[in-house]
């Protein structure tokens, strides 16, 4: 006699979230400026773009060194309240839009 596995009792439909696009049109700008330290940028970017210490430093660095850096893409709505948060603690920043390729 052969034993035929047999199947589950049961049938389910599982529910899957799909993730549509993210917005990632704008970037957000952060300039560099003979005024604000080092320190000053690196704790901005930790508690407005909730970047790492490590991620934030090294955003600091490419800051001062080419003058300017997007360190966050996203939609002109999540970008723009920390834009305000970042130039509201006296660092330039400005909102960019991306150029589709």
């Amino acid at each position: 006699m052969t034993h035929q596995p047999t199947q589950p009792a049961y049938d389910f439909e599982e529910e899957v979230d799909v993730l549509d696009a993210t917005d990632r049109s704008h970037s957000l700008i952060v300039w560099n400026d003979e005024v604000n330290t080092f320190e000053w940028v690196i704790d901005a970017l930790v508690e407005i773009c909730n970047h790492s210490v490590e991620q934030a430093e090294q955003c600091a660095m490419i800051i001062h060194t080419h003058g300017k850096y997007a360190v966050k893409h996203g939609s002109f709505e999540e970008l723009k309240p920390m834009c305000d948060a970042i130039t509201d603690r006296g660092i330039g920043a400005t909102i960019e839009v991306l150029s589709e390729s």
